[in-house]
């Protein structure tokens, strides 16, 4: 009996691709598991009308932890044309697998290391060291949506001062998203990057909001930030608005350290840490919760190279480094690390993205060979 179950889940595109390099790697460092296959992407939106079939969702209930290769996402009436003619015109709504996956499994922390490696030729500076915590199941990918905006919500809307400009908009011609921001979210999420920052030594948490104009939702995440900050007198609390934080970023990232924020935030200033170091053919993430973790590369499924042989598998095979640590395996996550360092270094080995030729299955078998 294998020593653990990984849900495999290479999804679309060039997920299978970089999955399928990142298997070799695994199988270099010894990796005791029994990997079981578990239907997600866009294939299974158009032929079951779900991008998350229950039987996946039952599957991770089982396994220790997942790794994802990537998903293909579209706007809400192209979603709807792809469907089978069977499925069309009955009322099915796309909507991401990933964030649904995050919400059912109560994945409230996405992690996101942005750590540059010596050698890399697309590093932005040499010497950045970022890791972004991501709430992940609130703020404005909560889901909470509406359009026509009528009935109880327009009446609702309509008490607020505010609203008043908005009053003569047909309700057909409103759309309105919600950003949901809990205590208890804004709690975790603050107190996972204090405990990170205390484990690994980082002086400071940087929390990212904008409470001078969303004064409410903004506001509730710095006051538990300033809540949480009180268990941790030895790390320093930070905080600057999203659009200072961005021009801080490329002026001077050497400056922070663990910085924590909401959910659009996040996901702006993880993309925009992860090409400081390199861009998204660096950059892994784990969405980490009450129940089951994910891991995955943080990028697209790229359709334009499907089927070549051509990205960089990096991203995916520190996604699997992650992963190795989460279970335990902090020996393997410290050889695959080193064996990425080393064959980055060395350049001789570099896919299109790093200026060279090198496909993606031969990246994924040299750093296995520096295993």
């Amino acid at each position: 009996m294998a020593k653990h179950i990984i849900g495999w889940m290479p999804g679309d595109g060039v997920g299978k691709e970089v999955m399928a390099a990142t298997r070799v790697v695994l199988d270099a460092v010894g990796l005791d598991a029994e990997y079981r296959s578990l239907d997600i992407g866009w294939d299974f939106w158009c032929q079951e009308g779900d991008a998350l079939p229950e039987r996946t969702v039952e599957g991770l209930k089982v396994v220790d932890a997942a790794l994802f290769g990537a998903i293909t996402s579209k706007p809400k009436a192209e979603a709807e044309a792809e469907l089978i003619p069977d499925l069309q015109g009955t009322g099915l709504i796309y909507r991401s697998p990933i964030v649904r996956m995050r919400q059912i499994f109560d994945q409230y922390s996405n992690l996101r290391p942005c750590k540059a490696f010596d050698g890399n030729p697309l590093n932005y500076q040499d010497d950045i060291d970022l890791v972004v915590f991501r709430e992940n199941t609130e703020g404005m990918y909560g889901g909470v949506e509406w359009c026509p905006v009528e009935g109880k919500i327009r009446e609702a809307l309509e008490e607020h001062p505010n609203f008043a400009r908005f009053a003569n908009t047909p309700p057909e011609e409103m759309a309105l998203s919600s950003r949901i921001i809990t205590w208890k979210g804004a709690t975790r999420i603050v107190r996972a990057a204090f405990e990170y920052a205390k484990k690994h030594g980082y002086p400071t948490v940087t929390v990212v909001e904008k409470p001078n104009v969303l004064r409410e939702t903004s506001g509730m995440m710095m006051d538990a930030a300033r809540d949480v900050a009180k268990d941790y007198p030895d790390i320093e609390l930070w905080d600057t608005n999203i659009d200072a934080m961005v021009m801080w970023l490329v002026k001077n990232p050497q400056n922070y350290g663990v910085i924590a924020t909401s959910n659009l935030f996040g996901d702006v200033i993880s993309d925009l840490c992860a090409q400081l170091v390199g861009g998204l053919g660096f950059a892994a993430a784990g969405s980490i919760g009450e129940g089951v973790a994910v891991f995955e590369p943080t990028h697209g499924s790229a359709p334009k190279y499907d089927g070549q042989d051509k990205v960089n598998p990096l991203a995916c095979i520190l996604a699997a480094r992650m992963m190795l640590d989460h279970i335990g395996e902090k020996e393997m996550a410290d050889q695959v690390y080193a064996a990425v360092a080393h064959v980055i270094a060395e350049g001789q080995v570099r896919t299109y993205d790093m200026g060279g030729s090198t496909k993606c299955s031969e990246m994924g078998a040299a750093v296995a060979s520096a295993c």
